[in-house]
């Protein structure tokens, strides 16, 4: 690589994580979820604005050309924010009422993944399907599109809220919790027959047990065998620089994985998952100092190369993106919904409980990348996926603000437990 492709490279990135801090931090103020304005950065980087000027449109070109520097930074955002979402889930787990908790996940979560099986191969259509976008592999992601709920973006509105305390919000990160694990496993699924789609069926059969055990191992005898090491007497590393140690796991999960052939993401989210101990919380500076590296640059940079990657010229489909919205949404919300009724719940309880879970936030942005760089989707899917994930996060954040500015009570429960002054909250910061 020359001095120059490199100085251009090196300016692109300048370029996506000050734009990418600069407009999350205005909308921040507008109290607005950060992760639009930073996707915001790559689109006026990108073809639609900015990319219009000769001398922008040369630059991002020329660092376009040179892919590896622009993708190492891509996924190693992607993998980073997948790591400390993991690590955000164990911390998360034994929260919340186990009774409340099925009915939210079994009907909330499974009628709209069940339904998108249903209904899918009747919703398919070739504007959908991207190079290796095999049928069944589009089926899952259509599910899991109509499914997903953000534990970021959920955990960040009600800290922003301080109501991270209250029954709701236990109730809501538990749900999102367990239906984020399986629902990652169905992405992981979908991404292994997309890729294996040329191979005959028992070597894709085989590809698939592979990839179900490397994350069923992942979830329970793995993290024990971490947690022993990580107290290990022998273990100097975990002991002299736990996150130096903490990045040797990511990166172990990640190495394995990819010998296996299983997508490198799943294997972030369990490093994560694994690392983390709810009683002894010997990492927590570890996952800290991670967090906020990653949150300064890495992260940023991705959400806006995903903005980049977004074509608003030929790769929109406003059609598309309403039914995707309006049916999604409808049939999430009616879902949980029924859950909260079945769980006990009634009136403004149900709306909350169907609206917050409703936010698809980092999780649908990264369920759009993956199956997109795994060629399983069009460009138009691709940003049909990223905005319906951007405006459900806006929703459930502005729909709990004004909920608790009227001074209605999320749960009954929750009633006594709500301050009669709410202070004004900053936007969710989704992951």
């Amino acid at each position: 690589m020359s001095n120059s492709q490199l100085t251009a490279v090196i300016f692109v990135l300048l370029a996506l994580v000050g734009l990418a801090q600069l407009l999350g931090y205005a909308f921040v103020k507008l109290r607005q979820p950060k992760v639009v304005g930073e996707i915001l950065a790559g689109v006026v980087l990108g073809p639609a604005l900015l990319g219009r000027l000769p001398f922008v449109e040369h630059v991002v070109s020329t660092a376009r050309h040179n892919t590896q520097i622009l993708s190492f930074v891509y996924w190693l955002g992607l993998l980073l924010l997948m790591f400390v979402s993991g690590a955000e889930v164990q911390q998360l787990f034994g929260r919340g009422e186990r009774r409340t908790v099925s009915w939210l996940v079994v009907v909330g979560t499974g009628v709209p993944f069940l339904l998108g099986l249903i209904f899918a191969p009747h919703l398919i259509t070739p504007s959908l399907a991207g190079p290796h976008g095999n049928r069944v592999s589009l089926i899952i992601i259509l599910a899991v599109g109509v499914a997903v709920t953000s534990v970021p973006v959920v955990s960040k509105i009600f800290a922003d809220l301080k109501i991270l305390d209250t029954r709701f919000a236990r109730l809501i990160l538990g749900v999102a919790v367990l239906e984020d694990i399986v629902l990652w496993l169905a992405l992981a699924i979908a991404t292994s027959i997309a890729a294996k789609s040329h191979l005959h069926p028992w070597q894709m059969s085989l590809h698939l047990l592979v990839t179900v055990a490397y994350f069923g191992l992942g979830l329970t005898i793995v993290p024990r065998l971490i947690k022993r090491l990580n107290t290990a007497r022998w273990n100097a590393l975990a002991r002299h620089s736990p996150t130096g140690y903490a990045i040797a796991v990511l990166l172990s999960y990640c190495a394995v994985a990819g010998a296996l052939d299983v997508n490198l993401v799943f294997a972030a989210f369990l490093a994560g998952f694994a690392l983390v101990h709810r009683k002894r919380r010997i990492f927590d500076d570890s996952i800290d100092a991670i967090s906020k590296v990653s949150f300064a640059f890495f992260i940023p940079v991705y959400f806006a190369i995903v903005g980049l990657k977004l074509d608003l010229i030929r790769g929109v489909s406003l059609p598309m993106i309403v039914i995707f919205i309006v049916g999604t949404c409808a049939v999430k919300m009616a879902s949980v919904a029924l859950a909260g009724r079945f769980a006990g719940f009634r009136g403004l309880e149900l709306i909350n409980l169907g609206i917050t879970t409703n936010a698809r936030g980092g999780p649908g942005i990264v369920l759009a990348s993956v199956a997109f760089d795994a060629g399983i989707i069009s460009s138009k899917f691709y940003t049909t996926l990223v905005v319906a994930a951007v405006l459900t996060s806006q929703l459930a954040g502005a729909w709990l603000d004004h909920v608790l500015r009227k001074g209605w009570p999320l749960l009954k429960s929750d009633a006594a437990k709500e301050p009669v002054d709410v202070p004004t909250p900053q936007a969710p910061t989704p992951a």
